[in-house]
């Protein structure tokens, strides 16, 4: 067990292959620490299995997260809340991010299951006593409920919305920059897809969090996370050019530089699926920039990325 833990954790080498010797090591360690002879090992070794086969890289996506499901549910066969309610909530929230994951089966039911993994985890992981747990946890069922195709929109963007400004109590920037950093982004994109309330103040806030994420998302030190944000706040401002009373003209112009901006880190051979996508969202903004009578083909060449 200790063995694949190491592997897990391995930064150096090929991921895959660090992972595939982890799992041989869980696995081997399941041949003794069985269910019935030593329960809480057995618990642990299949939660150990489970994270294992969720970030593993190669291999069917599917398949893996269905391998890492069933390893979730073997361990809460002991990890019940009564007996040992902080393992429990931490395996109620490694099997909702798996089932958040999941690319087969019916999406709208995955993520119901997602959200009531997290909600159990909730019971156990309080602010007040597991607040890292708690914020983490309040992350994973936002990005949950955003993705939720099923049931209201407005009303499940509501509770995502509410569950990231909840991560945010204990995500500060100068305790947890990282963190904080990625929940304003996620914070942004529920704002940002909100179809209800004022939508020019809605595309407000989610262009105020996306500007907060990149005070720690620089390109410098979170090159992809950057790219990412910097793509996020394109499409909401322009968005924000289509609302009556904007400047449009100034808007297409921002986005089209965070476009720019984007794509000095999605090349083509790095990043080909985000490439494409900026790119194509950067084709979108010219034509509404010279439909727009904002300028010509020479003026949109030369608006400079954002820094």
């Amino acid at each position: 067990n200790n063995l694949g833990v190491a592997y897990s954790d391995l930064p150096t080498g090929d991921r895959g292959e660090n992972l595939g010797r982890a799992i041989a090591a869980y696995e081997a360690a399941l041949e003794v620490y069985t269910r019935d002879a030593h329960p809480v090992d057995w618990a642990g070794t299949q939660n150990n299995l489970g994270n294992t086969y969720r970030d593993l890289p190669t291999g069917d996506w599917g398949e893996n997260l269905g391998r890492a499901i069933a390893a979730y549910e073997a361990a809460l066969q002991v990890r019940t809340r009564d007996a040992h309610p902080v393992d429990w909530a931490g395996t109620q929230n490694n099997l909702g991010n798996a089932y958040s994951d999941l690319p087969t089966g019916d999406r709208g039911e995955n993520l119901g299951r997602a959200i009531a993994a997290y909600e159990a985890a909730l019971k156990v992981y309080t602010r007040d006593a597991h607040p890292v747990q708690w914020a983490t946890t309040q992350n994973n069922l936002g990005i949950a409920y955003c993705q939720l195709p099923t049931g209201d929109r407005s009303e499940n963007l509501g509770r995502a919305i509410a569950a990231y400004e909840a991560a945010l109590q204990v995500r500060t920037r100068d305790e947890h920059p990282v963190d904080w950093a990625m929940t304003q982004n996620n914070l942004g994109n529920a704002y940002r897809d909100l179809p209800t309330g004022d939508r020019g103040e809605n595309l407000r806030r989610a262009i105020a969090a996306y500007e907060a994420a990149l005070e720690v998302r620089t390109r410098d030190a979170h090159p992809a996370q950057w790219a990412t944000t910097q793509n996020n706040l394109g499409i909401a401002l322009a968005y924000l050019a289509e609302i009556p009373g904007e400047d449009r003209c100034g808007r297409l112009r921002e986005s089209i530089a965070c476009s720019k901006a984007a794509l000095k880190v999605y090349t083509p051979e790095a990043f080909p699926r985000e490439h494409r996508g900026t790119t194509h969202n950067l084709e979108i903004y010219r034509r509404a920039y010279e439909a727009g009578g904002c300028g010509d083909a020479v003026a949109f060449d030369e608006i400079a990325p954002a820094e």
